[in-house]
């Protein structure tokens, strides 16, 4: 591995636990829920693989899947440089007799490659929640018909006529055909996302397609993705090397300091940087944390001033990013100087969802994926990094770090694991426009503080996956003790979901609103209104920034 890597180019070992297992093979054709298949297949305990979605014949072939998803994707099967199957793909899967599953983009492809006809949607497309119904007997639906479900769209182009052996097996409620079967040479598609949570009966139909038609085993589990990660870091880092951690206080990069110590034990050096775009009093809360619950050695950095000059004047959300990435590398060139031996690796608690908002994967064709914002942590580093980047949850989402957490060999505690999300840039991307203007940064802390204890009184801490305040940059006319005021606007977030990559807005009931709003609007005078974001991801992203 080289010692100077950047964001770009820096050398990754890939997961080998594949070599072991059978595989469902995952081709990416630049979908944002492509991961999120492959997550959904690993749940069943059935190892997944993604490769890019213009990988060769004798790369596919190299792996010797059992199974192959074709993902969506953004683009159209219409358009010249649409991506597409390799040739020799269909001879060598009805050689082998290897079942393929077509997901939106991936069914269009199907379709289209093989004679059929794919149309542009003339009026509106289907997105979000639409309900389908079967309209024959089928395989993917285990022989049901005239049973309806709901399901995620998200397409702009429809199927128009089958290729040759295959059946349209059930319709949209404007009579889109969302799935169909040519049972003879093991070809499947569905229209809409069986992956996302919101498709009510999705999984059942993955699971079908995995262990009723291709007839995988179920032989994979999380303390592959531990024993793995911890071999490669024992092979990746010389006997001499030390290496530096950074610590933000959430549970990802928690949960991989605790899996590179078992490792490296002593030669790793963790540094939490207070940059003054924390939450109230959280530098001591996660101090605390670390030493007397993680049992980590942490030195913590305060870069407040430094990191707030930086942001002065930036109001674009990815120039604050960018800014922030840049300010934590300069912090740990800055610590790094301190040694005989300059550190040459990095690890960060990077996470598969950071990836794929920030850019298309490493090895992927970036020409079949749409970028929706960096992450300071992943787009926001510097070219010019001075560290080889160790990330070993890169691959993974929320939910398997918390279960990488849980495991006995890190026993991270269960107050932490179900910790909120909360974003490496902090509150920057949570004031939006100029952070350092005014009094923007405090106000933020106290209405977060309020919000996140009235969560806890009422009970529902745990039943949300995330929940902030946002700073917005207007001002309200209100009446707060018989006068007239021209205040702050602070907008609540709260969502639910089992990933990161979709999710709803919390349905509060009337009475905590009312009780939130009344205490944030007492026991924090700059603030005269308080709305609630009501959004779902997509078409939001959980962060407003």
């Amino acid at each position: 591995m080289a010692a100077n890597g950047s964001l770009h180019h820096a050398e990754r070992i890939d997961l080998q636990i594949h070599k072991q297992h059978s595989i469902c093979m995952v081709l990416d054709y630049g979908s944002q829920y492509t991961q999120l298949i492959a997550r959904r297949v690993r749940e069943n305990n059935v190892c997944s693989l993604l490769l890019p979605g213009d990988a060769t014949l004798e790369r596919i072939k190299k792996e010797r899947p059992q199974a192959i998803i074709l993902s969506g994707g953004p683009n159209s099967v219409h358009t010249a440089n649409a991506p597409q199957l390799p040739p020799g793909f269909y001879e060598y899967v009805q050689q082998e007799k290897i079942p393929v599953l077509g997901v939106c983009y991936g069914m269009q492809l199907l379709v289209h490659s093989l004679g059929g006809k794919v149309e542009t949607v003339e009026a509106d497309g289907e997105y979000g929640r639409t309900s389908i119904r079967t309209t024959q007997a089928s395989e993917l639906y285990q022989e049901e018909t005239d049973h309806a479900q709901s399901v995620w769209m998200s397409h702009g182009d429809k199927v128009a006529e089958l290729p040759e052996g295959f059946h349209p097996v059930a319709t949209s409620e404007k009579g889109t055909i969302v799935a169909i079967e040519n049972k003879q040479k093991l070809l499947y598609g569905l229209q809409y996302h069986p992956e996302v949570q919101h498709s009510e009966r999705g999984i059942a139909t993955l699971k079908r397609f995995l262990f009723g038609i291709a007839k995988m085993p179920a032989d994979w589990n999380i303390e592959n993705v531990l024993k793995e990660e911890m071999d490669k870091i024992s092979a990746t880092v010389g006997p001499e090397d030390h290496v530096i951690c950074a610590l933000s206080g959430g549970v990802d990069s928690a949960v991989a300091a605790l899996l590179v110590h078992k490792v490296l034990k002593e030669r790793l050096h963790c540094v939490f940087v207070d940059n003054g775009l924390l939450r109230y009093k959280e530098g001591e809360r996660v101090m605390d944390t670390f030493k007397n619950h993680l049992h980590l050695p942490v030195t913590k950095i305060d870069d407040s001033k430094r990191m707030l000059a930086r942001l002065k004047g930036l109001k674009d959300p990815e120039a604050k990013r960018k800014a922030i990435g840049a300010g934590f590398i300069e912090v740990f060139n800055d610590f790094a100087k301190g040694f005989e031996r300059k550190p040459r690796f990095l690890v960060q608690g990077t996470l598969y969802p950071d990836v794929i908002e920030s850019m298309p994967p490493p090895g992927k064709d970036q020409k079949h994926s749409h970028m929706i914002k960096s992450h300071h942590n992943v787009g926001g580093l510097p070219k010019d990094l001075q560290f080889t980047l160790i990330e070993p949850l890169r691959e993974l989402f929320k939910d398997e770090v918390r279960a990488l957490g849980r495991l006995p060999e890190l026993n991270v505690p269960e107050t932490f694991i179900t910790r909120h999300p909360f974003p490496g840039p902090g509150l920057a991307v949570r004031v939006l426009g100029d952070v350092t203007e005014g009094e923007a940064l405090d106000v933020l802390r106290q209405v977060d503080e309020i919000y996140i204890n009235t969560i806890r009184d009422f009970g529902l801490y745990d039943k949300i996956w995330q929940a902030f305040a946002v700073f917005l940059p207007v001002r309200s006319v209100g009446v707060q003790g018989d006068q007239r005021t021209h205040s702050s606007v602070v907008a609540l977030r709260a969502v639910t979901s089992s990933d990161g990559m979709t999710a709803d807005w919390y349905p509060f009931e009337p009475k905590f609103l009312q009780t939130v709003s009344s205490r944030i609007c007492n026991g924090v005078r700059s603030v005269n209104r308080v709305v609630y974001d009501i959004t779902s991801k997509p078409p939001g992203t959980i962060e407003w920034e």
